[in-house]
């Protein structure tokens, strides 16, 4: 289960060119203002299609299993499907560089390791968290998961401003900072869903 989750999340990077693509083409020819586009082109265009796409994977081979019971389970999930986004977005970058050197190579992976795939991972998490925390509160499972979603897509619109911004000299802390304060969220998510599964073991017992 966990390697079919995982080649999934890697395969909906295909959609996730596809879509991202139409949608910079839809706003190039609507003619909104650079700022506008270039901040939809950001939540919107990429942003919200990844992290649509990596739920999507869930919700369709996941969230239906009978063998699926654990609240806890779906922020795993989500966080396999991430990391098999993030490998082929990896290779995907990486596949088309013209004869480079080595190093250049390993600056790359090695940045995109620490900074991306976190990334992809942390975002799951958060989604995954609230599709846990829905097994508690069924009837706003919508709304739920739809918060999680907008979240996740404002960290990963927020951080790929900042790495945007970085090379054109913007402080590099911030786009740590985003992945640490979002890596404490996520830890005390998890701790949480134990908590309330313990919980309510308990109480049907």
């Amino acid at each position: 289960m966990i390697l079919k989750i995982f080649l999934y999340g890697a395969l909906a990077t295909l959609p996730a060119i596809l879509f991202e693509t139409m949608f910079f083409e839809a706003v190039k020819k609507i003619g909104f203002p650079i700022m506008v586009a270039f901040c939809l082109n950001i939540f919107l265009g990429v942003a919200l299609i990844e992290e649509f796409l990596k739920f999507f994977v869930i919700k369709e081979k996941v969230l239906n299993n009978p063998e699926f019971d654990e609240p806890i389970d779906s922020m795993i999930y989500m966080i396999i499907a991430a990391l098999g986004f993030a490998a082929a977005e990896n290779l995907l970058i990486l596949f088309p560089l013209q004869n480079p050197f080595w190093g250049e190579i390993i600056e790359i992976s090695f940045l995109r390791f620490l900074g991306a795939t976190f990334l992809h991972a942390l975002c799951a998490a958060i989604v995954g968290y609230f599709i846990g925390l829905s097994f508690f509160q069924k009837e706003k499972r919508n709304k739920l998961i739809f918060i999680g979603l907008i979240l996740a897509m404002l960290l990963h619109g927020f951080y790929n401003f900042s790495i945007i911004k970085i090379e054109k000299g913007f402080n590099l802390l911030i786009s740590f900072t985003l992945l640490i304060i979002t890596a404490v969220f996520v830890s005390s998510g998890f701790k949480k869903l134990k908590r309330l599964a313990k919980a309510k073991t308990d109480i049907t017992t």
